[in-house]
């Protein structure tokens, strides 16, 4: 078998989901604006949930928080990239450097992908230290700390108010970029030795710390990789919608991204990615829904709030018939040709007569 064979094998998962999700962008173009910016906020919230899935896929733990650092990366973004001119009308009390600053978009978002990681650092040192409920827990407290904070913190957030000037970004196609970048590292870092190991603890935390394995530090790696991209797709985000708005960033999209991965399947990045496609696409039904809807033969009067509900019951219904996700936790199959030969073949054991 040729390396170039070893190297499509190993990443045939990854190759797989990307080309799924590369179709759907280019599908889009043929349709109409209104749904290319529902496939461009799939894809910004694909980011996120994939953010989310390098920690609690591979560790087992359930956050609640990340969404914190979604709209940390927002008001980076904001800071960097809004024109100076309109920051000191906004923004009277930015620190000088800030304030001059007029970084571009690209770079503006890696650096808040990278202050939101640092965020993470900082504050999951002690929280990787817990363990179940309890690190759910702290990792929503850490949601409603920084949510406070973006909501009263007038001179550096505008508080209450919305932050505009935020120049033409985030399309599909630069959405796409970032979320296959979400993907691959994700990727990478499973297969990494470091995933190896927190997956281990996983299963059995006692017999990997047994082992020697350093689980607090391996929870913090996935922790801080995992910020990096929900940090960036917050300053997508923000690019996407034209304004902040700290109240956009707490329960709502948390709710939304949680209920994506573990409809998906949260043991798996096939389970991320078809949790935002299933999730997003039922969302857009119930969306139109809610509205009313004129069939010609009967009329459907709008119901305001369907779509939350409509969510909830799939939840519901997949915890209960299927819990662990669409995809059970599995990944998409390497075909038998790839397949490394000492894999491919089952071994098998022959029973001696005595």
């Amino acid at each position: 078998m040729t390396k170039a064979q070893l190297l499509i094998g190993w990443s045939w998962p990854l190759l797989v989901l990307a080309a799924i999700v590369a179709a759907i962008v280019l599908a889009a173009g043929l349709l109409s604006p209104a749904t290319q910016r529902v496939v461009t906020e799939a894809l910004i919230k694909l980011s996120v949930v994939v953010g989310i899935y390098i920690f609690a896929g591979n560790s087992g733990v359930l956050p609640f928080g990340h969404i914190a650092f979604m709209g940390i990366g927002a008001y980076v973004a904001s800071w960097l990239v809004i024109p100076p001119e309109t920051k000191e009308v906004l923004l009277p009390g930015l620190p000088a450097f800030l304030a001059s600053a007029q970084w571009p978009p690209t770079l503006g978002a890696a650096a808040a992908g990278a202050v939101a990681a640092a965020f993470a650092l900082v504050v999951g040192w002690p929280l990787m230290r817990l363990n179940g409920i309890a690190a759910s827990i702290g990792t929503f407290a850490v949601l409603a700390a920084v949510s406070a904070v973006l909501s009263n913190w007038t001179s550096m957030t505008g508080g209450q108010r919305s932050l505009y000037g935020l120049p033409p970004y985030t399309d599909r196609f630069v959405a796409l970029a970032w979320a296959l970048a979400a993907m691959a590292a994700a990727w990478a870092h499973q297969q990494s030795r470091s995933g190896f190991r927190l997956r281990g603890s996983r299963e059995d935390e006692t017999a990997a710390r047994a082992a020697g394995i350093n689980v607090q530090r391996e929870r913090l790696i996935a922790f801080v990789v995992g910020a990096f991209f929900v940090g960036a797709a917050g300053a997508l985000y923000a690019h996407f919608l034209g304004v902040v708005v700290a109240r956009e960033f707490f329960l709502k999209l948390t709710f939304i991204t949680i209920a994506m991965l573990v409809i998906g399947g949260i043991g798996s990045l096939a389970g991320a990615v078809v949790g935002v496609i299933v999730v997003t696409a039922l969302s857009d039904v119930l969306r139109h829904v809610e509205r009313g809807v004129d069939l010609g033969f009967v009329q459907v009067p709008s119901r305001p709030g369907l779509q939350e509900v409509g969510l909830a019951v799939l939840m519901l219904i997949i915890l209960i018939f299927r819990p662990r996700g669409l995809t059970a936790g599995r990944e998409i199959p390497v075909p038998k040709f790839l397949r490394r030969p000492w894999v491919s073949q089952p071994v098998r054991i022959q029973e001696r007569s005595v």
